[in-house]
């Protein structure tokens, strides 16, 4: 089979099952693991699909749209991107990461003497005529629908980075105290971005307790701060405390 073929036939494989790993696609298209791992780098590098740790998934444009899904969840989620946004003293490097919170968050801190770094093109879209932020936008593969930045580039640029505090989202807090999300595109990075940062600040109203998601990001045991809003669990609430964080109600 020559590589066009064999690459069209592994985006197939993965767009129909929306992720794959390198191990099954081998298998499957009977060649070698490396043959794959050299056609998902130049499928990745050609925006058709993202490679992640050990497989692909879709690119973005397979996915559906990124929102936030009704008045009542962007009240929640604008209360604590107001709680959160107090959090950061003036010259401080923050991250934010993807999501609808962080947008919010980041519209607060106009004005403000600090430096945010990001992959969230809605930060962007809030802060790229503010001369008051030093704005970093992280490289990466464009997910349209999702409007983030992810990938290989991604994390690599990430390893270079030290920030005070990151600002971190998810799908779901689990009653084991497991931070997860539910985009295995997205997970990579956000674990990179914990790695990068001096203090880990979880933004999760009370919709995210349990909320969906398998993939585990962190633990509430290694959040510094949990940010949220009233109806979140007690159990979570003291497995933060007793790790010695904060949490902060909205």
């Amino acid at each position: 089979m020559i590589a066009k073929d064999r690459q069209r036939r592994l985006l197939h494989l993965v767009r129909e099952r929306g992720a794959a790993s390198v191990v099954e696609l081998a298998a499957e298209m009977r060649v070698s693991q490396a043959t794959v791992r050299r056609d998902l780098v130049e499928l990745d590098a050609n925006g058709e699909l993202v490679r992640t740790y050990g497989g692909a998934v879709v690119s973005a444009v397979d996915e559906k749209p990124f929102h936030v899904s009704s008045i009542e969840d962007f009240e929640l989620k604008d209360a604590v991107a107001e709680r959160a946004a107090a959090l950061v003293p003036d010259g401080a490097v923050v991250l934010l990461d993807i999501g609808t919170t962080t947008p919010l968050l980041a519209r607060r801190l106009r004005g403000r003497p600090v430096t945010v770094i990001t992959g969230n093109l809605g930060v962007l879209d809030e802060l790229r005529d503010d001369d008051a932020v030093k704005l970093v936008l992280l490289g990466g593969v464009l997910r349209r629908n999702y409007q983030s930045l992810v990938g290989t580039l991604t994390e690599n640029a990430l390893r270079q980075l030290n920030a005070d505090l990151f600002f971190l989202t998810c799908t779901g807090v689990r009653p084991n105290g497991h931070v997860v999300d539910d985009m295995a595109v997205e997970t990579p990075i956000k674990q990179a971005m914990v790695q990068s940062a001096t203090q880990v600040v979880l933004l999760a109203p009370e919709t995210k307790f349990p909320g969906t998601g398998t993939l585990r990001v962190t633990t509430l045991e290694e959040v510094d701060v949990l940010v949220t809003t009233s109806g979140a669990p007690e159990r979570s609430l003291s497995t933060v405390l007793q790790s010695d964080g904060k949490v902060i109600t909205a």
